[in-house]
């Protein structure tokens, strides 16, 4: 379990590491649920185990929240919030990872981490993405409701319910295997959630103008 969780936050921890300080307010939503979703995932679909992973992811992302606090981070303007985003976020994320676990015994962890990786890769990128790609990501559902939590301003209604609706329809379809019929109740609701997502947006101060620094410091640098 110790290599899932160097793996898992490898990739966030250099994130944070690199950035300019001003910047990590814009940075902390994605780092925090990549290393949230890598390692709650991959853990489950490991040992196939739901509540370990979850301990496991949330651990991982308290540990950036320190690092993020360390590194410059003003600090978290909602943490009730937070942690309540980060404990649902990691039950989705633990629930795939077990759903993985289930359908494909000793392989489900290559399949978490194809997962982990083709969502970490739109989440690097996701101001070149369309808007209606993003919606269908987990992960940036997590990404916003993590960014409103921190910075304050409301609640990510929409993403938080949307995180909790896939974690509950995931951990109905692993249940339920080796049934295949349940996968297309799972596809219904993650397509449902996308649209309650899209038609609910985050408070407007999830996006950077709720930060001055890092926004004066993007403006700065174009």
């Amino acid at each position: 379990m110790a290599v899932v969780v160097a793996a898992g936050l490898a990739l966030p921890v250099l994130a944070l590491a690199l950035a300019p300080p001003a910047t990590l307010p814009l940075l902390i939503g994605q780092a925090l649920a990549l290393g949230l979703m890598a390692v709650a995932m991959i853990a489950a679909a490991l040992a196939g185990g739901l509540w370990p992973a979850l301990r496991l992811g949330l651990l991982a992302a308290l540990a950036l929240v320190l690092l993020a606090r360390a590194l410059g981070l003003a600090g978290v303007a909602q943490p009730v919030a937070l942690g309540l985003v980060m404990a649902v976020a990691g039950l989705s994320f633990a629930a795939r990872g077990l759903l993985f676990a289930r359908a494909y015994p000793g392989r489900g962890w290559m399949i978490a981490l194809f997962v982990v990786g083709g969502e970490a890769a739109m989440l690097a990128v996701a101001s070149q993405l369309p808007p209606w790609l993003l919606l269908l990501l987990p992960a940036q559902w997590a990404a916003t409701a993590i960014q409103v939590a921190i910075g304050g301003g409301g609640w990510a209604v929409a993403a938080l319910l949307a995180l909790g609706g896939t974690a509950a329809t995931t951990l109905l379809v692993a249940r339920l295997l080796p049934r295949r019929w349940p996968y297309a109740l799972m596809f219904t609701a993650w397509l449902g959630l996308s649209a309650l997502v899209a038609q609910w947006p985050a408070p407007a101060r999830a996006r950077a103008d709720l930060f001055p620094a890092a926004a004066a410091w993007v403006q700065s640098n174009r």
